[in-house]
C-alpha cells in the first residue's frame, strides 16, 4: 500500500449520501485517506444537521466504492468502516 506523501495529497471529495431526499443526492464532503478504500470524513465546517441528514457524519471511517458518473470517478461512501482497537 502506498502513502500519500503530504497532507493535500491524502485529502481527497468523497461524496455521501443524503437521507429523506427522495431521490439520490450526494454532498461532496472532504475526507482524508486512510488506506486504499477506507477515508475518514471530514466537513465539520459544512454540516448542518437542521438542514440535511448525512447517510454518514463528519468523523466516520468510511469505506468507498468508485462509481462513474458522467465520465467522471468519483469516491462514494458506502459503509462504516470499524474503529481499530
Amino acid at each position: 500500500m502506498e502513502r500519500a506523501s503530504s497532507t493535500n495529497d491524502a485529502k481527497k471529495l468523497v461524496y455521501v449520501r443524503l437521507l429523506d431526499e427522495g431521490t439520490d443526492v450526494y454532498r461532496p464532503v472532504s475526507a482524508l485517506l486512510i488506506s486504499e478504500d477506507e477515508y475518514l470524513l471530514l466537513g465539520e465546517d459544512i454540516y448542518d444537521p437542521e438542514d440535511e441528514h448525512w447517510e454518514f457524519p463528519p468523523g466516520a471511517r468510511v469505506r468507498v466504492n468508485r462509481k462513474n458518473v458522467s465520465g467522471e470517478l468519483i469516491l462514494v461512501a458506502t459503509g462504516r468502516c470499524p474503529i481499530p482497537s
